[in-house]
């Protein structure tokens, strides 16, 4: 409400399977810089290293409990994370996305096990790239005839 700018940004589940969750992550923190209306002199990132910017940065271990900016930007991010997948719970419903959040509970997995991965699952979750194993090799580990080459 008082902000004098904010962004929020993502990266598409192929981008970070492409470039990996901490690079996804840096490319995403950077397109949220780009896309504000002002231009800040100074980029406050939660975490330990910094995404390559134009500006000015500055990492803060455990800044979303040090700094009231990186943790308004952690509430932004997470709320529309969730809003997010409760829209793709409306798409994917028997995955439950309204009340795991993606993140990998104890129902995400059953979910996962029961239905097999959703095209908006990321390949490189383990939990996924597990499952895609085992469809593609069998349980023993060799080639399952059904599965495509």
């Amino acid at each position: 409400q008082n902000a004098i700018a904010w962004a929020i940004a993502e990266c598409s589940c192929e981008e970070i399977d492409s470039l990996n969750i901490l690079h996804a992550t840096m490319l995403a923190m950077r397109r949220a810089v780009e896309a504000l209306q002002t231009v800040p002199t100074i980029a406050l990132i939660d975490g330990n290293r910094c995404p390559t910017m134009d500006i000015r940065a500055h990492a803060i271990v455990e800044g979303d409990d040090k700094c009231h900016a990186i943790s308004a930007a952690s509430i932004l991010a997470k709320t529309a994370r969730d809003a997010a997948l409760v829209r793709l719970h409306e798409q994917y419903p028997q995955y439950c996305f309204d009340q795991h959040k993606g993140y990998s509970t104890p129902l995400h997995l059953e979910r996962l096990r029961l239905h097999g991965p959703s095209p908006v699952h990321r390949r490189s979750f383990a939990p996924v790239r597990n499952l895609l194993q085992v469809d593609l090799f069998g349980a023993a580990g060799t080639m399952n005839e059904a599965a495509p080459a």
